[in-house]
């Protein structure tokens, strides 16, 4: 019987080791759009710290990255605003490129990034910055 107790406790440490950790919160990450989806979906980010987000366009279409609460994305998703300039949270990101920003959240939340441009968002291009 204590056999058995063993291999059970080793099998659960290794189950638990073997998991991957919650990915930590960084002020830099990279965002690549690949096949008209993030990745990865979700990024971590201390708040009140300015965060610094490489977006990598793999895709030979223009993308958008758009991040913030439901109402900055309810204006988008209505909007006729073409291409995104000037705002940190705002990036049109062109077919093969890459774009940097830094955006600061001093509010713990969740905030959607999403891609507005006609059918994107419904094909599953949207995210998560998860703000700690």
């Amino acid at each position: 019987m204590k056999f058995l107790g063993l291999v059970g406790a080793l099998l659960i440490t290794t189950f638990v080791m073997g998991c991957a950790p919650t990915a930590a919160a960084s002020d830099q990450a990279t965002i690549r759009f690949h096949l008209s989806h993030f990745d990865p979906g979700v990024i971590r980010a201390p708040a009140g710290v300015p965060v610094t987000l490489k977006l990598e366009n793999d895709d030979p279409i223009e993308h958008e990255w758009i991040v913030g609460a439901a109402d900055v994305h309810e204006v988008h998703r209505h909007g006729t605003e073409a291409y995104h300039e000037g705002r940190a949270t705002e990036v049109t990101v062109p077919p093969f490129s890459s774009k940097t920003t830094t955006i600061t959240y001093d509010r713990p939340g969740d905030y959607e990034f999403i891609c507005h441009l006609p059918g994107h968002e419904e094909y599953g291009m949207k995210g998560v910055l998860r703000v700690v």
